[in-house]
């Protein structure tokens, strides 16, 4: 039988003073609650409660073993109200990765979480890499790409597309191109992290699906290298819509190419090893990173 079970059932005998009432506490019969004392009592190879007719009292040894039951009871219900009170309340340590691009967007839902919830804290890493979530004891992650994880539980926030462009100098020097095909001439700046790898996905025009297969001198998971080296003239990039670039392109410091050509969409998502019991630490930083998202989407999407 379950032994905690059978430290139960003995300390509620001892403290009902018989079988019949520990029983009806417990709402189990009578017999099932002596079955689990006398198992306990196998167990231990020792005599727990002297029976009468009338009640039951403790042996030397049932006394000892009671005492040292009840801390034991006690202190599982204390770890039990202990973790309701972190399930049901914000605190403790959020572990948070980001991409370092987002952090510009992620950076405000912290302030605003830790100004909401003064007894939680955040431990926040950004970098742009690929996490093994459970290995790193991460709590949440918030990237632009979809995790390669198929076992974690991912949450749309918000979409986004690249917009393909270069700058004039890069035109001035190479000419631009004309049709999707003409980009396997040209010098691409490539994202280590973009899910197609060497091929890069558009709609249009119409609704069809198209690809072209790129390659290039620079390939990095840093998104602000790929910028600085687009703005100098070294290539052509897929930029994601959320770095900024809406400002260089009014600007005139990148210019959009093949407009008919519209990368495909993407999202940034957050992601989390389970949706069973889901802390309220990560549920309102969860909701909070929702509304942020909401409220910036223009500038997220923006082309």
């Amino acid at each position: 039988m379950d032994r905690l079970t059978g430290l139960t059932v003995f300390s509620q005998v001892v403290e009902s003073g018989g079988f019949s009432a520990a029983a009806r506490r417990l709402n189990m019969s009578t017999t099932m609650v002596s079955n689990h004392v006398q198992a306990l009592e196998g167990r231990l190879g020792a005599r727990l409660l002297n029976r009468t007719t009338r009640r039951v009292n403790l042996t030397d040894v049932g006394r000892a073993y009671y005492e040292r039951c009840r801390r034991i009871l006690a202190d599982l219900e204390e770890a039990d109200q202990a973790a309701g009170l972190l399930q049901s309340t914000v605190r403790g340590t959020l572990r948070l990765y980001t991409g370092a691009h987002l952090v510009p967007f992620i950076a405000p839902v912290v302030i605003d979480f830790l100004a909401r919830y003064p007894e939680a804290s955040v431990d926040l890493n950004a970098g742009e890499r690929n996490v093994d979530m459970i290995e790193e004891g991460l709590d949440l992650a918030i990237r632009a790409v979809q995790p390669p994880e198929a076992n974690l539980i991912l949450r749309r926030l918000v979409s986004w597309h690249h917009i393909l462009c270069c700058a004039p100098s890069y035109l001035e020097r190479h000419g631009a191109p004309r049709q999707l095909q003409d980009l396997k001439r040209h010098n691409c700046l490539r994202f280590s992290l973009y899910p197609f790898g060497e091929e890069w996905h558009f709609v249009g025009p119409g609704a069809a699906q198209v690809s072209v297969r790129v390659s290039g001198n620079l390939v990095t998971n840093s998104a602000t290298t790929m910028m600085k080296a687009a703005l100098a003239g070294q290539g052509i990039m897929m930029a994601a819509s959320f770095l900024g670039v809406a400002d260089d392109l009014r600007a005139g410091r990148l210019v959009r190419l093949l407009p008919d050509h519209k990368p495909i969409d993407f999202a940034i998502n957050a992601t989390y090893p389970t949706r069973h019991h889901l802390s309220s630490k990560v549920r309102a930083f969860l909701d909070l990173a929702a509304d942020h998202m909401a409220r910036h989407r223009q500038e997220l999407i923006s082309d």
